[in-house]
């Protein structure tokens, strides 16, 4: 299993804080980077194609976020799709336990799990094996 790139796109700090010591003590990922809400993190990944950078292999996306939100996101990111050489991984992680967004990740090939706050080790594990 080779290392990975995970970014972890979700606008509470002190989560932030927490996943990021998580991931990084987990030793699973090459590398890390966290965005406060969906348009810094789209502005990132657009600049990223424009210079041919390597994208990240995984997003672990929270759906509530000022200014752009994780659906929005998701709406952008279907529109760079035909840019993106390898696919990215989306896990959408959320605290919402709502029908309607587990229903409407569903709609989205990209998402590949729903997964409820907090994130765990055990969680990381499952998704650095599976990509």
């Amino acid at each position: 299993m080779s290392l990975k790139t995970i970014w972890v796109i979700d606008d509470d700090p002190i989560y932030q804080i927490i996943v990021n010591k998580i991931i990084s003590k987990s030793e699973l990922f090459l590398s890390f980077s966290s965005f406060e809400n969906g348009k810094i993190a789209i502005d990132t990944l657009k600049k990223m194609l424009d210079k041919n950078e390597v994208l990240p292999n995984i997003i672990l996306l929270d759906i509530n976020m000022p200014i752009m939100d994780g659906w929005e996101f998701m709406d952008e990111m279907v529109l760079l799709k035909s840019k993106i050489n390898n696919p990215i991984q989306i896990y959408i992680v959320s605290s919402s336990i709502a029908l309607e967004d587990k229903n409407k990740a569903k709609e989205y090939p990209e998402i590949i799990a729903y997964l409820s706050k907090p994130i765990t080790t055990n969680d990381l594990i499952l998704i650095a094996a599976s990509n």
